[in-house]
């Protein structure tokens, strides 16, 4: 007789597999855990009077999310295993604060803190924000990037080297093989989605097991972060430190785009700053709605200063518009999405998203993100080409309903499932084979418990049951093993 499919059955089993999967997945990032307990770090006490000076020089009071996730960050600190933490909040909820407490407590401890950013923009504005946290408790804060050359390079090396520096922030210039980081006590990794395995690898190797803190401005919804951050503890900061500005969206159709101009140079007479968001660079692309075009148009509308950022700009022209617009000797700048995380312009009030049905959701949100950082009120318009699907009707209608990053992301998740909501996929992120998120996330926490319940009797896996998930193991997380270990761990 022929084979009938039974699609219960073949649900049952899939099911039965995707948990081995999990299982597998779990096993092995338990493993790389216990390797890691083994190499102990430093222990770096914990700092009361500098953390003291630094709170008290605040002209804010943190939130109470800012102040569980440093005392998570500072008993990880004063503990012998090495810190992988992670913390996620959305857009402005205060996680450079923490890490700095955190560099602070490592630097009463004589050691140097390394924070790396993607782009020379963010690792100097990242030095900034340190320095205003860190000024009071008298530690030093520099930048080191691909652009220091020669004898300026020369002298903020050799102060690392005689510890004139306690905090060193850069690009992938900090992990050069000529570049020496003594006593590194704890590497930040700031927008930990642009950077691959290799390249903490390379950081984290330039000390003897240093503590890791990686921060990710996107949040996510708990299932992702359990599938793709398993190998980190997390801290969440779900609150905004007061002061923030609201951040009203709109959205309209493309054909009130001369109207949105004018509001647009209005608001630059009144001295305030606008972001221009654009879906493509060139017109042939998207016509008026790309970059190149909106520029020439914007400027002869608001008679103001226009700069452009775009992906195919040579990283110093990027960087110097960026820093143009920055402090303020131009006016709007026309981006595509390459601004879409970590840009900090405090005074810009305003951003215009055109085509934003094009967008997804998580991706609106951070591009809104550039705005609101202050404590202004702000905007966000989002221009749409009608007419709009179901899908891109809710998107948009999302946006204007909330601002909260958490209840996005799961709307997100919902909207589109796991494989987007990230953007582009991480270097070294887990791709399952069997297991589907959208399906068995409620899986991941069952598979995390057994995990442990299992390495805990069994670390070496030598029991029945422990060859049995060791086989798993081989069988489906073989390149997981290698993605979560550091030096020197099997």
């Amino acid at each position: 007789m022929p084979t009938v499919y039974d699609p219960d059955a073949f649900h049952i089993a899939r099911e039965r597999l995707a948990y081995d999967e999990a299982l597998a997945r779990e096993v092995a990032i338990g493993q790389a855990r216990l390797a890691r307990s083994r190499r102990p770090s430093p222990i770096i006490p914990k700092a009361l009077n500098v953390e003291r000076t630094i709170m008290e020089a605040l002209p804010f009071k943190p939130t109470r999310a800012q102040t569980l996730a440093f005392a998570d960050v500072s008993n990880d600190l004063a503990g012998i295993v090495p810190m992988r933490r992670m913390i996620q909040g959305d857009v402005g909820s205060g996680k450079t604060l923490v890490a700095a407490l955190g560099a602070a407590q490592v630097a009463a401890a004589g050691k140097l803190t390394a924070i790396m950013s993607p782009t020379e923009v963010l690792a100097r504005q990242q030095a900034d924000a340190y320095r205003r946290f860190l000024d009071p408790a008298g530690f030093r804060c520099e930048t080191l990037t691909g652009r220091d050359k020669g004898a300026a390079r020369d002298a903020i090396l050799d102060d690392v080297r005689t510890g004139k520096i306690q905090v060193l922030s850069g690009t992938q210039a900090l992990y050069q093989s000529d570049v020496a980081l003594p006593d590194l006590g704890l590497v930040v990794i700031d927008e930990q989605h642009r950077f691959g395995v290799a390249d903490r690898l390379k950081l984290t190797s330039k000390g003897q097991s240093p503590h890791m803190l990686v921060m990710s401005a996107t949040p996510i919804p708990r299932t992702l972060a359990l599938a793709y951050h398993g190998d980190l503890d997390i801290s969440v900061l779900a609150e905004k430190p007061a002061g923030r500005g609201e951040v009203a969206t709109a959205a309209a159709p493309e054909a009130r785009t001369d109207e949105v101009m004018d509001a647009v140079a209005k608001a630059i007479r009144r001295g305030e700053r606008a972001f221009w968001i654009c879906p493509a660079i060139d017109s042939e692309d998207a016509g008026d709605a790309s970059a190149m075009a909106r520029r020439d148009i914007l400027a002869a509308a608001v008679e103001a200063r226009v700069e452009i950022v775009h992906g195919r700009m040579a990283s110093a022209d990027r960087d110097t518009a960026l820093e143009r617009f920055r402090s303020g000797d131009a006016q709007v700048l026309v981006a595509t999405t390459v601004i879409e995380v970590g840009i900090d312009v405090p005074d810009a009030t305003i951003i215009v998203i055109e085509r934003a049905e094009k967008f997804g959701l998580a991706q609106l949100h951070q591009l809104r993100g550039r705005v609101g950082r202050g404590d202004k009120p702000s905007s966000c318009l989002l221009l749409y080409r009608p007419p709009l699907t179901d899908a891109g009707k809710e998107r948009l209608d999302i946006l204007r309903r909330t601002t909260d990053g958490f209840e996005i992301a799961e709307a997100d998740f919902r909207l589109r499932g796991p494989g987007d909501v990230l953007g582009l996929r991480q270097s070294g992120a887990p791709e399952f084979r069997v297991l589907d998120l959208s399906v068995h996330a409620d899986l991941l926490d069952i598979a995390r418990s057994d995990a442990k319940s299992i390495l805990a009797a069994d670390p070496g896996l030598v029991s029945e049951r422990g060859i049995a998930a060791r086989h798993a193991r081989d069988l489906f997380a073989p390149r997981i093993v290698s993605s979560f270990a550091e030096p020197g761990e099997d």
